[in-house]
């Protein structure tokens, strides 16, 4: 299907663009035809998944390839736990299709909107040292080429490329399937609870380690953390769900409904900020459970923000997270989102975030109708010093020249880059700005 005209913006709201056309192709065939029809007409092209992405990483000014038709299961082998999934295929629809073959996915973000391919692309992980991001369980790729192609990459097809094109950032072509190495189906132990702020911070390295998953909220102007950690057993293990009834209070009512009227008024009466931010975490972030591993790793958030977040050397983290609270205490300021606290073990994708070093996440968010300008780059200023690698698809400044000095394969990937789409129909201002023009 194809369509001229129309806006197409992103969830936060913080990118949009109106294409030349949009198409929605129904198969990677359809894709392929997409390809070729752009670049005969020397237009550039951008597939897009739920557009969670903060950046304009998405943005096509040319054509817009919606991928919305391109979900399903292609194939799953439970010997092997390999599963391969069609790029469109949003995260919440998955464990669905891998229950039938008694498998999940090793890890996730606490979101579970996006597309497979977006998630990968843009470097989503979600929380626990000895896990990767989302992109370290590809094992296979296909995507179309600039030259209107199909090229598959995995163990038997140009093994050397997967590190590059499990995480490309969408600049090597459009992803059509995506094969993920899962694990048997496991169920998770939560436990989270409100401490002191300063006690975590002080035991934060040995909270970690002692975790399979593990990370902590701070709502600025108190001096709580809410805890958050997660065991990992067996899939017989007999679950405790949280009550239906106190779930849909504590997640629909407050952490949305109540928490939404809150950041809007504070956008009228900032003075309202703090006292509201005390109250939440008296309230919230106190329970136990144990469910399915996706229904504990992700939460529904339907209030709409912006998020800049980066990586650093996990040793990094606290010295990093003491000067940010100390910023916001200097200016005054009333923030009304909390900032997260994970981790990552390191891995080999040669533009992940946690490439070669094993990483602390912090991640700082404003109300989408705030400006988070002032907020977010004096945030960045100390992310850089400590030095940070910025999430691909999160708000930040850097530049080609910069990130260069923080991968070390970057030039690698420029290269590929060079031989996959030498006449950049994959790009846009936000590649040009990242990888160079």
């Amino acid at each position: 299907m194809t369509r001229i005209g129309g806006t197409w913006q992103n969830w936060g709201r913080s990118a949009q663009v109106k294409p030349l056309r949009v198409e929605r192709p129904r198969s990677p065939e359809g894709v392929q035809r997409a390809v070729r029809a752009a670049v005969a007409q020397r237009l550039s092209i951008k597939a897009v998944g739920a557009g969670h992405s903060f950046t304009g990483i998405a943005i096509a000014p040319g054509v817009l390839l919606e991928l919305d038709d391109l979900q399903g299961l292609v194939s799953a082998d439970a010997v092997t736990g390999r599963v391969t999934l069609l790029a469109g295929t949003r995260l919440h629809r998955i464990p669905r299709l891998l229950a039938a073959h008694g498998l999940a996915m090793q890890n996730l973000g606490d979101i579970d909107r996006q597309s497979i391919a977006g998630a990968i692309s843009t470097g989503t992980h979600g929380t626990g040292a000895g896990f990767g991001g989302l992109a370290t369980q590809v094992v296979g790729v296909t995507l179309v080429t600039a030259e209107g192609e199909f090229l598959r990459i995995d163990d038997e097809h140009q093994p050397e490329l997967l590190p590059a094109v499990a995480l490309g950032l969408g600049a090597l072509g459009i992803i059509v399937e995506v094969t993920l190495q899962c694990v048997p189906a496991f169920v998770l132990q939560a436990v989270d609870r409100p401490e002191p702020l300063e006690n975590v911070l002080e035991s934060l390295d040995q909270r970690v380690e002692a975790s399979d998953h593990f990370e902590f909220y701070w709502f600025p102007h108190t001096e709580v953390a809410l805890t958050k950690r997660q065991t990992r057993l067996a899939e017989s293990t007999r679950r405790q769900p949280l009550p239906r009834v106190g779930k849909w209070v504590d997640e629909t009512l407050l952490s949305n409904g109540v928490y939404r009227v809150a950041c809007a008024a504070g956008q009228v009466v900032p003075a309202i900020t703090p006292p509201f931010s005390r109250l939440a975490v008296k309230v919230t972030g106190d329970r136990e459970y144990t469910d399915l591993s996706h229904r504990v790793l992700t939460q529904s958030r339907t209030v709409r923000f912006r998020e800049m977040e980066y990586a650093l050397p996990a040793e990094n983290v606290v010295p990093a997270f003491r000067e940010v609270r100390a910023l916001i205490a200097k200016h005054g300021w009333r923030i009304e989102f909390p900032i997260e606290v994970r981790f990552a073990a390191a891995d080999d994708r040669w533009l992940s975030t946690a490439h070669g070093r094993a990483s602390g996440y912090i991640a700082v968010h404003r109300y989408w109708r705030a400006d988070p300008t002032e907020y977010f780059e004096a945030v960045e200023r100390i992310m850089v010093e400590h030095d940070g690698r910025p999430h691909w698809g999160k708000l930040h400044t850097l530049t080609a020249e910069q990130l260069r000095e923080r991968y070390p394969r970057f030039d690698d990937f420029v290269a590929l880059r060079d031989r996959l789409d030498p006449e950049r129909r994959f790009a846009n201002r936000y590649l040009d700005r990242v990888l160079g023009a």
